[in-house]
């Protein structure tokens, strides 16, 4: 009975959400427009909890990808108003979020800081930063090239749907890309088994001749670029760039994590069972919304959601809902 609940609990927890969404709402919720809308919704996020688990999956945390994504997106807005072009100031943009990667793995992996320590630090530079370099100010308007804002409302044509047309958003392809790029680095390389060694036991994989402090360090680094990345998808969707914009991301990331990782057989970290918690969020945001939940209330009824899934596998894997 404890492996099937370990295994299928969360599931069929997730399966209820739905369901319950889809009664309440008959006739808005399960229809296709609405789903397009939430993989929307959800793609920024989804792109953070996925390079959020490359370095979870070391027991590591990076607490400064919501100010990396809102300096990643002022940083674009600002080179867009002094005119350079978009290839160039996106490019500038993810260096930005390679470098303050960079910076955060020099601290945990070569300095030693604890991830927590160091990550909490970084987030009230990064976020500093941001201020700085907007001026306090909202960028909008003119100053954001078209090119660049229309992308968040371009994507894959998929025909009509109620008799209007329809597409998959472009921001979520670049969510799903960014899902297979982790998948394929974590699960089919020796990278990823490399990473999954370091979690296990960091001491034993030295010993056994995996280059720590230098896997640590690109690990940070690709979750700071995948903040990068996230902070330009949220501004071109916005048409704006503030200082603030990216700031619930980095709480809820991981939460999708850990709402993933209650998934998994052995409690590790997976980017598709994080999608899944990525997906889960979604789903209660959006409804919750549809049902004109104060937003306040839904933050509790959230965490609490959480709490419940996490703390169930848990005791599940402590064999305590029986054999």
């Amino acid at each position: 009975m404890s492996a099937l609940f370990r295994r299928f609990g969360s599931l069929i927890g997730m399966a209820a959400i739905v369901v319950f969404f889809a009664l309440a709402l008959p006739d808005t919720f399960m229809t296709a427009r609405n789903w397009l809308n939430i993989s929307q919704q959800i793609s920024m996020l989804a792109v953070v909890a996925a390079v959020m688990t490359v370095v979870m999956v070391m027991g590591d945390f990076d607490l400064s990808v919501g100010s990396m994504a809102s300096l990643a997106g002022v940083v674009a807005a600002v080179l867009f108003v002094q005119g350079w072009s978009v290839p160039a100031a996106l490019a500038a943009a993810i260096g930005v979020g390679l470098i303050g990667g960079l910076f955060n793995g020099v601290l945990v992996s070569v300095i030693g800081i604890l991830p927590f320590v160091a990550t909490l630090a970084t987030l009230t530079v990064y976020s500093g930063a941001a201020f700085l370099v907007s001026d306090g100010k909202t960028i909008f308007g003119r100053d954001i090239p078209a090119t660049f804002s229309d992308f968040a409302r371009s994507g894959m044509a998929l025909g009509d749907i109620d008799g209007r047309p329809a597409i998959f958003p472009a921001l979520s392809l670049v969510a799903l890309a960014v899902t297979a790029i982790v998948w394929v680095v974590l699960e089919q390389t020796s990278y990823g088994r490399r990473l999954y060694a370091i979690g296990g036991n960091a001491e034993a994989a030295r010993l056994a001749g995996v280059p720590v402090t230098v896997l640590r360090l690109s690990a940070f680094a690709f979750t700071g670029v995948g903040a990068a990345i996230a902070g330009l998808m949220y501004a071109s969707r916005v048409a704006s760039a503030n200082p603030v914009q990216g700031d619930g991301l980095m709480l809820t990331a991981i939460a999708a994590v850990f709402l993933g990782m209650t998934l998994t057989e052995n409690g590790q970290p997976r980017v598709l069972a994080t999608l899944a918690g990525v997906v889960v969020l979604g789903v209660l945001d959006n409804g919750l919304t549809q049902m004109s939940v104060d937003s306040y209330v839904r933050e509790v009824l959230v965490g609490a959601i959480i709490l419940i899934a996490v703390s169930a596998s848990a005791l599940g894997r402590r064999g305590l809902f029986g054999r």
